[in-house]
């Protein structure tokens, strides 16, 4: 049986390094060193007498539409300061995050030489899922209470898929999505394969500044999704063909498809074995597909309309 699982993890640690093959291999060194500001930590211990001063420094985490009043009541609500405890156990110091976060800056700075060096602020924001990670011209921003690990109590009103990304591994995954909604041209015509190849972008974009990051929690799935993945890549792109949903603009099929959620909806007997969002999937092998068969800058790649790159990408994926 050892031996067994030895040769399955080897061969998909091989797929894995086919896959790779045509992602650009540079060696980049750190060029930033960030100050990490633990304003969950500040805030957390705020008194009356000095949350003006942290107000003063901190504005726009503060917005003016909201009386004093309900930041005093945060402070003493026994759910928030519990938030704040176990964010503070999960996340002692910034140890977990400060040397991955500085590579990570210094590659976006490499590929997107206009970038500034951002203030980089982490706070509890009330596990707002929705909300865990932005990345602005100038600023990013983390909301510890929601990278606390799956099994964390907080988490248990949340869906299985949902908590399955609530671990500490995905916060530079998450920045990098964010970040990418600035980067990346959205398509016109809101086809089926334009948001596939829209999202394949933002995921080809994880491969160049998280090259040390696994496939698999690049685009949020567990290693056994990303191999059912690998093992389907055939049947489910033939059955978008078959179905001739590709060119299809029915929001439907975006929801089937590109949406996150516990499975696809192929309506096929593989749905509760299949991950969400293997739209993005194939639209991120595509992308890989056209990049190794076409010399093109990663500004070019961005800037491309999804159906020049499909036509282009000779992309035709192989039956098992």
């Amino acid at each position: 049986m050892k031996k067994l699982i030895f040769l399955l993890i080897s061969f998909f640690c091989f797929i894995q390094c086919k896959k790779n093959d045509a992602i650009e291999k540079v060696d980049i060194k750190k060029s930033v060193d960030l100050n990490i500001e633990r304003f969950d930590k500040l805030y957390a211990a705020a008194t009356p007498k000095t949350l003006p001063e942290l107000k003063n420094e901190y504005p726009f985490l503060f917005p003016t539409q909201f009386p004093d009043s309900i930041w005093y009541a945060k402070l003493n609500d026994p759910i928030f300061k519990e938030l704040n405890v176990e964010a503070s156990k999960q996340f002692p110091d910034n140890s977990k995050i400060e040397d991955d976060l500085e590579m990570l800056v210094s590659r976006i700075k490499h590929y997107f030489p206009e970038e500034k060096t951002p203030r980089v602020i982490t706070l509890v924001n009330e596990v707002l899922i929705d909300k865990k990670a932005f990345y602005t011209n100038d600023l990013i921003l983390i909301s510890l209470d929601t990278y606390l690990g799956k099994n964390h109590k907080f988490y248990e009103p949340f869906s299985e898929y949902q908590k399955a990304n609530l671990e500490p591994h995905q916060i530079l995954p998450d920045l990098v999505t964010n970040f990418a909604f600035r980067k990346i041209m959205p398509s016109q015509d809101k086809t089926l394969i334009s948001e596939m190849i829209y999202y394949g972008k933002l995921h080809y974009l994880k491969d160049l500044l998280l090259p040390e990051t696994p496939n698999y929690q690049k685009i949020g799935y567990t290693a056994m999704q990303e191999k059912f993945c690998i093992e389907n890549e055939f049947q489910m792109w033939s059955y978008l063909v078959d179905e001739k949903l590709l060119y299809d603009n029915n929001i439907k099929n975006y929801q089937r498809f590109i949406e996150d959620g516990p499975f696809t909806k192929f309506y096929l007997e593989i749905d509760r074995e299949s991950p969400g969002r293997v739209g993005q999937w194939l639209g991120w092998q595509i992308v890989k597909s056209y990049m190794e068969n076409n010399d093109v800058s990663l500004d070019q790649l961005l800037k491309t309309e999804p159906t020049v790159i499909f036509n282009k990408s000779k992309y035709k994926p192989k039956k098992q």
